[in-house]
């Protein structure tokens, strides 16, 4: 029996390769290394660099994903430990992207059909235990609230790993791609005031304020009074910590509250959202965009800071990685989608930034970050979640780099009449004077 199940594992380890062989005849360069369950490695093609190698822990996983493949798939045979990957993490996923996207021939087809069939196949190999269940109407205030918790509520501690001592969780504003991350988060801060044109006394609403970054800046440089909300409970205890430190307390406060649960009409002389309107969804954009109009004051500015998919991007028809395992419920639309509801509010565009190139910069900070402090991120989380962050973040920057994902900055205006209020330029934006020093 020990020699027909030893003979029964060298023939998957055989069949495998072949596989492999098969799969990657017009990959090139094959700047990867493949290492199976066994020891047995797969070297990159003669005179490449190895980037990273690809270890595949049993040849069930490596069936499932070419029997069926897909985002989904891939990412969850890495989070269970099916798959693992060894150096550059960001390297895998254009490999990824030809695994998803190869058009095969009937012959080869034929073939990988017929190989496939001789390995094992046990989809528990792969299951993932960390799948969130959230209950109720979706986009409703109940579930929002589950799905906020699930995403924010991890750790605070988790988070201080690979985000900047400001605790800015959306990207940085980078003057040379050289800047560290501290320095671009606090460009990104000042550039925000700036575009709101804040000034003293000014009331300013930061809708999905996070730990409380950008109100702290705000009141402390540009002397507003500043409100933030957040449904993050975790986020409200440091935010209102941080402001205490600061000697804030008269200036800012933080709610635990739903957007839509702020009450009175024009209570604020500028709005800002930074990273929040992903969590909306397409079917709530107007209740959004209005509830923001009915709070700004005539006059006011609503700065609106959110990533878009590229509208030429069709359509998935099945959920991505991140839909599940990062932020369930979260939509990404068009920018012309979110632009629309907002002038259907009652909304004037003033201008519209897409500072894609910075959110890359960003996210390589973050998962460099995050991948220096595995071990302590391992302790406070665990490593089922560990994996699913460190997948998310290269991810991330791989479809910002690649131009599926932009992240856009709108200046909205609520005029008076047809009179925006605002200047003829841009020139305080930018002016030198006014950057951080």
């Amino acid at each position: 029996m020990g020699l027909l199940v030893q003979r029964f594992k060298d023939q998957s380890v055989q069949t495998t390769l072949s596989i492999l062989q098969h799969v990657f005849d017009s990959y090139h360069p094959r700047d990867f290394e493949v290492e199976l369950w066994d020891g047995t490695r797969w070297p990159p093609e003669a005179r490449q660099f190895r980037r990273f190698t690809w270890q595949i822990k049993n040849p069930s996983a490596l069936k499932s994903v070419l029997t069926s493949p897909s985002e989904l798939t891939l990412g969850e045979c890495y989070v269970s430990g099916a798959f693992d990957f060894a150096g550059d993490i960001h390297a895998i996923f254009p490999v990824a992207d030809y695994l998803l996207n190869r058009n095969w021939t009937l012959k080869g087809k034929f073939y990988l059909a017929k190989a496939l069939l001789s390995l094992p196949s046990n989809s528990r190999n792969h299951e993932v235990k960390d799948r969130p269940a959230l209950n109720g109407n979706l986009h409703s205030k109940q579930r929002d609230r589950q799905a906020i918790h699930y995403h924010y509520d991890v750790s605070n501690d988790f988070y201080s790993l690979f985000l900047d001592p400001k605790m800015v969780y959306s990207c940085g504003y980078f003057e040379h791609p050289q800047d560290d991350l501290e320095t671009a988060q606090i460009h990104k801060l000042d550039y925000i005031c700036r575009k709101l044109r804040l000034k003293p006394g000014e009331r300013l609403l930061d809708i999905g304020c996070g730990w409380g970054g950008l109100i702290i800046h705000a009141a402390k440089k540009y002397g507003v009074h500043a409100t933030g909300v957040t449904l993050s409970s975790q986020q409200l205890e440091l935010a209102r910590q941080r402001i205490r430190d600061a000697g804030l307390s008269s200036q800012c406060e933080v709610k635990l509250l739903d957007y839509r649960e702020l009450t009175g009409a024009e209570e604020y002389d500028k709005l800002v959202s930074v990273g929040m309107v992903e969590h909306v969804g397409e079917s709530k954009l107007p209740e959004y965009f209005s509830q923001a109009f009915r709070l700004l004051r005539t006059g006011g500015v609503f700065l609106n800071h959110g990533i878009g998919k590229s509208g030429t991007r069709e359509a998935p028809h099945q959920p991505a990685f991140t839909d599940v395992y990062v932020f369930p419920d979260g939509e990404l639309v068009p920018i012309h989608t979110t632009l629309n509801a907002a002038e259907n509010a009652g909304f004037e565009i003033r201008d519209v930034e897409n500072l894609r190139e910075h959110y890359t910069l960003t996210l390589h900070h973050w998962i460099s970050r995050l991948e220096s402090h595995a071990n302590e991120a391992r302790l406070l989380v665990d490593e089922t979640r560990y994996r699913i962050w460190r997948l998310y973040l290269a991810g991330s920057a791989y479809y910002f780099r690649t131009g599926r994902l932009s992240l856009y900055q709108t200046l909205l205006n609520k005029s008076n009449k047809g009179m925006s209020g605002l200047p003829l330029t841009r020139d305080d934006w930018y002016g030198a004077e006014n950057q951080e020093t």
